[in-house]
């Protein structure tokens, strides 16, 4: 049996219950496409031998239930919601005098550190990653971008002397 009849015959065997058990556990129509897709794709490309058709089944159904458990525990997963989710979060408005508007008026290597690590809520490693840049960079760029904020935004005046 050729790769594409293989791909047939699961597909029309096993799609189904595969999307209905994924469902099950994320809740969400399009994980659970994906989570199926994963699946076949790990079935084409590792092909295995089974003693019967019950076998199979448990072994594919097994399978996407462990992908669905990997998918909920993932990080990524942990630290993102859904669009839905933000769609009534707005968006930070930037008046005279804000701290976004003196934000803005940096530099742009400043204002990309300081924006992701105030606004969006990352640590500087995730920042160097997104950057492409050493975190030891990341940590000065904030270093030097505050002290220009501060600038900005007259701190210097506004401290108290002790």
């Amino acid at each position: 049996m050729n790769t594409n009849q293989q791909a047939e015959r699961l597909a029309n065997a096993y799609a189904d219950a595969i999307l209905r058990l994924s469902y099950t556990y994320l809740k969400n129509t399009q994980d659970a496409q994906d989570i199926c897709q994963t699946v076949f794709v790990k079935l084409l490309t590792e092909p295995r031998e089974f003693e019967s058709a019950e076998h199979e089944r448990a072994y594919v159904l097994r399978m996407a239930a462990n992908a669905c458990k990997d998918l909920l525990k993932s990080p990524w997963r942990k630290r993102t919601c859904g669009l839905e989710a933000v769609l009534e979060v707005p968006a930070p408005e930037a008046g005279d005098g804000s701290v976004l508007s003196a934000v803005n008026q940096l530099p742009a290597l400043y204002r990309a550190v300081i924006y992701l690590f105030y606004y969006e809520g990352y640590q500087a490693a995730e920042i160097g990653k997104i950057l492409g840049v050493p975190t030891a960079t990341v940590h000065t760029r904030l270093a030097r971008g505050r002290a220009k904020l501060r600038d900005v935004l007259g701190g210097a005046d506004n401290e108290r002397s002790v």
